[in-house]
């Protein structure tokens, strides 16, 4: 076989293979989107149960649920006030939440809208008791210029309340550290 035969059955396997590369690419990315309506629970201001299932509303971090924050200089229940608000606008009638991917925990990554339409998730960020968490950045803007919610006052990130916890609870800075290179929060 000559050279530059060689050269175009190798270009025509190589073509080949990355087209069948791009074809599983394609159909991993199409996964059928999940669907829930009717009665949610708040968790927490980012986290909802439908029956069994877990849900997290996916581009978002709230305090958590016994975070407290401070405005004026007094404490407030941040978390408790955040759950209370996701809980008020998912009982509106016609909430549909949608997801198609998991978190690490098992839980349904989930955009939910209200019965007229509204993104909840991005509701709960406008409203300042949820902050941008790879989503949401003009209505975290919009927000923070408002000082709405959280950025009334003082708070501590959530995702740095939950590091400290763990740190705390003897998982060691090791774990935490190994979590934010590989992303698992």
């Amino acid at each position: 076989m000559t050279r530059s035969l060689r050269l175009i059955r190798d270009g025509v396997t190589a073509f080949v293979f990355l087209a069948f590369a791009a074809l599983i690419a394609a159909k991993l990315n199409d996964a059928d989107k999940i669907e829930h309506a009717g009665t949610f629970h708040a968790a927490d201001g980012d986290s909802l149960t439908s029956g069994g299932e877990r849900l997290r509303l996916e581009g978002i971090d709230a305090p958590e649920l016994n975070q407290s924050c401070k405005r004026e200089g007094k404490a407030w229940a941040c978390g408790r006030v955040a759950r209370e608000a996701l809980q008020g606008m998912v009982l509106a009638s016609g909430t549909l939440c949608q997801g198609s991917r998991r978190d690490r925990y098992d839980r349904l990554l989930v955009v939910c809208r209200s019965g007229t339409g509204g993104d909840i998730n991005a509701a709960m960020v406008r409203l300042g008791m949820a902050i941008s968490y790879g989503g949401y950045g003009k209505e975290e803007a919009e927000a923070r210029a408002a000082k709405a919610g959280l950025w009334a006052g003082t708070f501590e990130r959530p995702r740095d309340v939950r590091d400290h916890k763990r740190e705390s609870s003897g998982f060691g800075s090791a774990l935490g550290l190994l979590g934010r290179i590989v992303g698992w929060e």
